[in-house]
């Protein structure tokens, strides 16, 4: 069966994905910052037979990302995704949640860059080898309608939105430098979902969002590479 690795994978769309995966049968390397923590991963891990693995990586300290490479050796990774985010220390309900422009704070910004562009970065780099090594050869960075410029017309999330911005940017990059080895890149949109990011008042469910997530996804093919694509299966602007 293939392999999955995911971040983020103790809480919100990456567990419930993960359970998508793990119904199917897939091998899957389970990444977040506090494994001894993740009470209901680790209960998925021991039913699972040995077949999900959970890793400690914080996607803001290189070490741990240096660790899971060290651990993961030459293994094939059919499909990574850099799921784990960041919005801010306000939830969307919240006064100033939305972080309207005049309010911005400068240290959670550069935080939100850390984990929502530059960690993604460092783990695709460290494990571009294991994904080439695989058969299918999927590297998905999951990013946020708000990373569109294009489809931009309520402003706002100063400091979540250039972080998201900036993923597409990578991952467009990726795209165009990896496909002549056959490596598919896309940035995704997972819906505005109600997560502990979204809020209660998002759009929609999150079986509904992984659902759609992966029925998108198990139907990914190189001709994808590069788009900037959608849970409902469509594709945003830039």
């Amino acid at each position: 069966m293939p392999t999955l690795l995911i971040t983020g994978a103790n809480r919100g769309l990456g567990f419930n994905l993960l359970k998508l995966y793990d119904q199917d049968g897939w091998t899957i390397h389970a990444c977040c910052r506090n494994p001894d923590s993740a009470i209901d991963l680790k209960a998925v891990a021991d039913a699972s037979g040995g077949r999900v693995t959970l890793h400690a990586l914080d996607v803001e300290d290189p070490s741990t990302i240096a660790n899971l490479k060290n651990t993961l050796g030459d293994t094939p990774i059919d499909m990574l995704i850099n799921m784990a985010g960041y919005l801010g220390e306000k939830a969307l309900t919240e006064p100033e949640g939305l972080q309207p422009f005049g309010v911005t704070d400068f240290d959670i910004m550069e935080k939100a860059y850390r984990i929502n562009c530059i960690g993604p970065l460092r783990v695709c780099e460290a494990l571009v080898e294991n994904v080439a090594a695989s058969q299918k050869q999927i590297i998905i960075n999951v990013s946020s309608i708000v990373g569109s410029i294009g489809a931009d017309d309520f402003g706002n999330f100063y400091m979540y939105r250039p972080s998201k911005a900036a993923l597409n940017a990578v991952t467009h990059a990726m795209a165009l430098n990896l496909k002549d080895r056959g490596i598919t890149a896309i940035p995704f949109h997972p819906g505005f979902t109600k997560t502990d990011m979204g809020g209660p008042t998002a759009d929609i469910e999150i079986e509904e969002s992984v659902t759609g997530i992966k029925a998108v996804l198990d139907k990914v093919t190189i001709a994808d590479t590069g788009r900037y694509l959608t849970w409902e299966g469509g594709e945003l602007p830039w």
